[in-house]
């Protein structure tokens, strides 16, 4: 618009009065909506493709992915926040690979409520291949305490799913298909690694059994199993033999002392009176095919059947005596620095352990655990 000054019939009096009349501006202002309109559309279709040229696409991993994790969806949880939790879990490399291949993915607006099966550093196409099928929805889930038997998995096992034992059984035995090392020599107790497991309608008895060698993979991976256990002087299978004991006897903080004992028993033989039995009560029950016991006799001591029994046979017992969680593990890879030959729960509900140099000072430990047994009046 342009602004013109003209005489008035009140000229007369001095005043001129503004008159507005519209100049060719409207069409300008046409032209650069149009112009913008088009250069948007340059941007999408032309300046966009070669950014993502230039940058590379959102980063995504090759696959197929690694362990298992459990990942729930939300009711009304959007693709967006689904991406932002994968990422956070470790599922996919970024949020924005995950959004990329669902909206390529016409099945991902229908992606069902639930828990879902997935591993660590997945493509994740892949990961929207597994969310779009309904069959993927988990439908049970297992969860092996740490320190449980093998005997004692399968029990759990098919009292918590539809799967027979002598299912699971069959697929224990199939050594090949488990994965085991082959330090295990076949054995899978020790190597099935203590959490909760879920359940599809997709999954066997095999494939659960499988996921839980695998799982133990996973840990043994992040701990450095291998190395680690170089690193000691111990092989892996005897770490995971020794982690095993360490679960059946110790909690918490008293894990790594535990342990100490342990290697010093088996490092210096004759030094605690011992000559070489490390005299663990745990493996007495595993030999005997029970759970763990306190008060066991002498005479059970003296004449339980077996390499396991470590009153009557040398050093560490040939394999673990359980299914040893992380803890565990990472106990007997990093045992306390001490001189212990002993250790005494003396308190069975608190589990307050006490650990000595010498025998003498063992039986005092020893006397503790009677007088509290004689005041709670138990068996001990």
């Amino acid at each position: 618009m342009s602004d013109e000054y003209v005489l008035t019939e009140d000229a007369t009096r001095g005043q001129r009065r503004r008159k507005r009349r519209f100049s060719g501006c409207l069409p300008m202002l046409v032209f650069v909506v149009i112009a913008g309109v088009l250069i948007a559309a340059a941007a999408n279709y032309v300046v966009r493709p070669w950014f993502e040229d230039l940058f590379g696409e959102a980063e995504d991993y090759p696959g197929p992915g690694k362990g298992q994790v459990m990942f729930v969806v939300d009711p009304g949880q959007t693709i967006k926040s689904m991406g932002d939790e994968l990422e956070e879990l470790g599922v996919v490399a970024s949020s924005e690979a995950f959004v990329d291949a669902a909206s390529s993915n016409d099945g991902a607006t229908g992606i069902q409520a639930g828990s879902y099966v997935l591993k660590k550093e997945m493509k994740a196409s892949d990961v929207v291949d597994v969310l779009v099928d309904p069959g993927n929805l988990a439908q049970d889930t297992v969860t092996i305490p740490e320190g449980l038997r093998v005997a004692d998995v399968v029990d759990r096992i098919a009292e918590a799913t539809d799967f027979k034992k002598k299912a699971i059984r069959a697929a224990l035995a199939d050594t090949a298909m488990l994965g085991l090392p082959d330090y295990a020599r076949g054995n899978p107790e020790g190597y099935l690694f203590p959490a909760t497991y879920v359940v599809t309608p997709q999954d066997t008895a095999a494939t659960l059994v499988k996921g839980m060698v695998e799982r133990w993979e996973q840990a043994a991976a992040d701990l450095d199993l291998e190395a680690a256990a170089e690193e000691i002087g111990y092989t892996p299978h005897e770490v995971m033999t020794v982690a095993a004991l360490v679960e059946a006897e110790g909690r918490g903080s008293d894990m790594p002392k535990i342990a100490r004992v342990v290697y010093n028993r088996v490092e210096n033989p004759g030094t605690a009176g011992q000559a070489g039995f490390l005299q663990i009560d745990a493996t007495v029950d595993f030999a005997l095919g029970r759970p763990l016991t306190v008060g066991l006799t002498q005479e059970e001591r003296e004449t339980a059947p077996g390499p396991y029994n470590t009153f009557t046979n040398k050093g560490l017992p040939p394999g673990p005596i359980g299914n040893p969680g992380e803890d565990a593990i990472r106990a007997a890879l990093n045992p306390k620095n001490g001189d212990w030959y002993y250790y005494v729960t003396v308190n069975l509900r608190t589990g307050k352990t006490k650990f000595a140099e010498s025998y003498e000072e063992f039986l005092q430990y020893q006397a503790e655990l009677r007088e509290y047994c004689d005041t709670q009046s138990r068996a001990c």
